[in-house]
């Protein structure tokens, strides 16, 4: 094994009134282990600190991605029974709404159409209500045939029930059947918002040609703003209503949020083979918005594991290393680089998974910047 030589050396250059500092360098020697020599002066100048392997707390996790989201009934698609042209729409996204407010105005001859068509129905529906009365009255006194009383009665509740249906239409149209009735017809029409929110997308604008049933625009209520995730058929019987949940909003922000497992889902998806799981957030005052994509992790089991403050590991390529001491002089200190297996991770440490054969070792814990900015270059094995 070749041994491996780090050097700093501080040059005095008076002349130009500056320092230097030399760059030290890593020779892969294509052996699992680099032999490392460091001087007490290095050794203290980058505050190394030596400790063991012990045991430490860590957390089992799934890791999963989702969404912010609402529940359905959150979330609102503003549509007409009849189409008709946009006149008014005094909104714009990001509008904040309350339940009944106005939304839009469109006019349509079609909407006068129908309310004459109601008004002439309640007219006749007077007259046949009478005569099916008369013609009752005669046949339980015998007076008239049975097929006359039962004609009438077929009149009359045909023409009540396209009078109902002709009512449920205004009411649906947000016109009112009594103002109707009193001969007072309008052209135009109001929607109302459905539910409060926040308007997060409009569709049309002034003369536009809505047909029933295409979008004007969408609502939604973001108080009960939750977490909707993924999670792999293979995971999921790890799942239980309650666990912690730990996510990011990785476009967005650094910031670390906690939520918790509500929902477990029954089904799983036959294309994607995951089941999706609903997390309630614990803080949801944040300015989150429905849709920003999310990376979390689920809080399945905790347990006790060794392993090692996390400065003591170092990741080099596709492999994580730590400094092994071999032998301390009176001048030097000698380290092995050794590569080890990690699992889980907590706040401050690493599960290191080898950890059997370096139980009774010393390594180093603190200050390997200066190694692990010299090991970038990668390991060969």
């Amino acid at each position: 094994m070749k041994k491996l030589y780090i050097t700093l050396i501080a040059l005095a250059l008076w002349s130009c009134g500056n320092s230097e500092k030399e760059e030290p360098a890593i020779v892969d020697n294509q052996e699992h282990h680099d032999q490392i020599i460091l001087t007490q002066a290095q050794f203290e100048g980058e505050n190394m600190q030596l400790g063991s392997i012990a045991e430490h707390d860590f957390t089992e996790t799934v890791v999963v991605n989702g969404m912010i989201d609402v529940p359905p009934h959150n979330k609102s698609r503003v549509t007409t029974f009849m189409g008709g042209y946009i006149t008014k729409t005094p909104l714009l996204v990001g509008d904040q709404v309350k339940k009944g407010q106005l939304l839009v105005t469109m006019e349509n001859t079609e909407y006068v159409a129908l309310q004459q068509q109601f008004l002439e129905v309640a007219e006749q529906l007077n007259y046949l209500k009478n005569e099916f009365t008369r013609q009752k009255t005669l046949f339980d006194e015998q007076i008239t045939s049975e097929k006359n009383y039962l004609k009438a009665e077929s009149t009359y509740k045909s023409s009540l029930a396209q009078y109902n249906g002709l009512k449920k239409k205004l009411q649906m149209l947000n016109i009112n059947p009594n103002t109707v009735l009193n001969g007072n017809f309008t052209s135009t029409i109001n929607i109302y918002a459905p539910i409060s929110g926040s308007v997060t997308s409009v569709k049309v604008s002034n003369g536009t040609y809505v047909d029933a049933s295409d979008v004007i625009m969408e609502i939604v209520d973001i108080d009960h703003i939750h977490l909707e995730l993924s999670v792999f058929e293979k995971d999921i019987m790890k799942i239980k209503k309650g666990q912690k949940i730990t996510f990011k909003i990785p476009e967005a922000s650094n910031k670390t949020y906690t939520a918790d497992v509500h929902l477990v889902g029954t089904t799983i998806d036959e294309t994607s083979r995951r089941v999706q799981v609903h997390g309630h957030i614990d803080n949801d005052d944040e300015n989150f918005i429905v849709g920003m994509f999310v990376e979390a992790a689920i809080h399945v089991n905790d347990l006790k594991s060794m392993g090692l403050p996390k400065e003591a590991v170092i990741k080099s390529g596709d492999y994580y290393y730590i400094f092994v001491l071999n032998e301390k002089t009176s001048e030097n200190y000698i380290f092995s680089k050794t590569e080890v297996a990690t699992g889980m991770e907590s706040e401050d440490f690493i599960e290191i998974l080898n950890s059997d054969k370096l139980k009774s070792e010393k390594i180093i814990t603190k200050g390997t910047s200066m190694l692990s900015n010299d090991s970038e270059g990668g390991h060969g094995h």
